[in-house]
């Protein structure tokens, strides 16, 4: 009876050690569990950096592999035909200040006080030819003179009072000053070399390529020496901070996430379980991509979710693949 009893015992302890180890054979840990397991990859997000302006380069100051900081120099072209068109600009810039300059201030008290002595010059011209004028024309009628020698002396007349009304005017143009449109074209064609010159030093600070953003150094595509168009790619920077992950969920699953929720990344090989949040969820629904791993290989629609790494390391590569845990997601419903 006694053994009996011990048998009985020890299986119902068997069958007890086996319920809490299986979470009640599976029934139990279904019931309490609400933790959501994603797949995905570890976002690869590169930037192709190159020169905004064509040159030959001088000089690549970094190699694949080597980490950057952003704003760090990297690479620099020769600048001797930029600084000719620097020194260029900087004389346009000089010349139309001067100019500008001149037409503010106006004429010089030399330059009228020269005009004011034409003036009284051709007065004095003329009232010499309108004495000669006066004494000579009751001369005519009787022939005391001939009648060359009179239209010697109207001519000389009429071209003493036109030389006055000359001075007179040149005399006015000296006191008004310049015209306002004039000063309004120095001013515009000053402006003009400053837009050049702005140009040249722009194009200038771009034979100088900074990092856009810290990261790696993963492509040097140019040598030094090489003649490089605009545009054209001297390095890839591989951006890894901050570190997101790109995953999926199921359409059935959508409603059981939402972005802010806290989730935990680990990737095979790695010991260690990273912490992180989602940031985003797709409002689009697409096709499950070939390269998504999933637990459910047939073709389903699918969401694509961006988490942010709050604590990545060199562990953790661009374009691993790795798992995504949400402890936090809600339950999901039974049907």
């Amino acid at each position: 009876m006694n053994r009996r009893r011990l048998v009985v015992l020890a299986i119902i302890a068997v069958l007890l050690i086996a319920a809490i180890a299986t979470g009640g054979f599976g029934l139990l840990r279904s019931a309490r569990s609400t933790e959501l397991a994603l797949y995905g990859n570890v976002d690869i997000r590169e930037v192709d950096l190159g020169f905004r302006v064509n040159g030959r380069i001088a000089a690549i100051g970094v190699d694949e592999g080597d980490k950057v900081t952003q704003g760090q120099l990297l690479a620099t072209l020769e600048t001797r035909t930029i600084d000719s068109r620097i020194a260029e600009a900087d004389a346009r810039v000089a010349q139309a200040q001067a100019q500008l300059a001149k037409l503010r201030n106006g004429n010089r008290p030399q330059d009228v006080g020269q005009a004011r002595a034409r003036v009284d010059a051709a007065q004095a011209a003329l009232r010499e030819a309108e004495r000669d004028y006066t004494r000579r024309q009751p001369l005519v009628a009787p022939g005391a003179i001939s009648r060359a020698v009179w239209e010697q002396t109207v001519a000389q007349r009429d071209r003493a009072q036109a030389q006055v009304r000359e001075a007179q005017q040149a005399l006015s143009l000296l006191v008004a000053g310049s015209r306002s449109e004039d000063i309004a074209g120095a001013e515009a064609e000053l402006r003009s070399a400053q837009a050049a010159r702005q140009g040249a030093g722009t194009d200038l600070s771009d034979t100088r390529l900074v990092a856009s953003a810290a990261g790696t150094v993963v492509t040097r595509a140019r040598e030094p020496g090489a003649i490089v168009q605009p545009g054209e790619t001297v390095l890839t920077l591989a951006i890894d901070r901050p570190m997101r992950v790109r995953a999926y969920v199921a359409e059935t699953d959508l409603s059981r996430i939402s972005p802010g929720m806290k989730v935990q990344v680990t990737a095979d090989g790695n010991p260690k379980t990273y912490t992180g949040t989602i940031g985003y969820i797709s409002p689009r629904a697409e096709f499950t991509p070939k390269t998504v791993e999933t637990a459910n290989l047939r073709t389903d629609l699918v969401y694509q979710l961006r988490i942010i790494v709050t604590d990545p390391d060199d562990a953790l590569r661009q374009g691993q693949p790795v798992t995504v845990r949400i402890p936090a997601a809600r339950p999901a419903r039974k049907d």
